[in-house]
């Protein structure tokens, strides 16, 4: 029997510049959409705010990001498996920054199932959603991604952002149960080669993943450590704007 997954992705609303590097040095960054897609179920939920027209906002309220939260518990405590990619190093954080939720974003980001956080745990380097997405004949759409999704957004694309923030969603699920039956993930690798990595006992949950021996990394020249995913999973984290301010209350420096 194979577990009850619900896949959870965000879309952020700050427009940057091509080179914007790391997405945390660019926060708050806002969310303008999410989605989440239960496994038994043939299409996912989409959720934002409204403005006062009735038209899609520019971004969620802290009040509707809760509302999310709460329905993402709730599919937990119905034996669904949270899964994502890069959930716990992205989009967990981005919305305990948003929300507000902290602990519930904690508790939720540590239980769940990050099968890019599990992956990097086990092999030292991380892989994209589309990387392993490729090896089983799927594929991200080819004229949209998370760098333009906030400028689509702004121009009113907004069903186009919200299929988009739903593939993600069945990607993740895709890859997730493709690799399950398999018992392994498999990528196709920046030489165009199809690698893999096995999973004796499926998906780890992030907690479980943490437990797993540091892989040799000695070969990298500037390895990532678990906790460039994990410092903010610890409450007693300082929390402020990349300004230093903490207008907003809890804003992380981590990053």
């Amino acid at each position: 029997m194979f577990r009850k997954y619900v896949a959870f992705d965000i879309e952020t609303a700050k427009i940057l510049p091509p080179d914007f590097g790391d997405l945390h040095d660019h926060r708050p960054l806002g969310i303008t959409c999410m989605a989440i897609w239960c496994s038994d179920e043939q299409e996912a939920t989409t959720w934002y705010s409204k403005d006062s027209k009735g038209t899609p906002a520019s971004q969620m309220t802290a009040e509707d990001l809760t509302a999310a939260i709460a329905f993402l518990k709730q599919k937990t405590q119905e034996g669904y498996s949270i899964i994502t990619h890069n959930g716990l190093g992205f989009d967990f954080v981005i919305l305990a920054e948003e929300s507000g939720q902290w602990d519930d974003c904690r508790r939720l980001a540590k239980g769940h199932i990050d099968m890019m956080f599990h992956f990097f745990c086990g092999k030292g380097f991380p892989i994209r959603l589309n990387a392993a997405a490729n090896a089983i004949g799927l594929s991200k759409p080819a004229d949209v991604d998370g760098s333009v999704a906030p400028l689509l957004w702004k121009q009113g694309e907004y069903k186009t952002v919200l299929d988009y923030v739903a593939q993600d969603c069945r990607l993740t699920l895709e890859v997730a149960e493709a690799s399950e039956r398999a018992k392994r993930i498999t990528w196709i690798t920046k030489k165009g080669t199809t690698s893999w990595f096995d999973l004796p006992n499926g998906w780890l949950t992030v907690e479980e993943a943490e437990q797993l021996p540091l892989p040799d990394t000695s070969w990298m020249d500037k390895p990532w450590a678990r906790s460039k995913f994990t410092d903010w999973l610890r409450a007693d984290r300082i929390i402020c704007n990349s300004n230093g301010s903490d207008e907003r209350n809890e804003k992380t420096c981590l990053y």
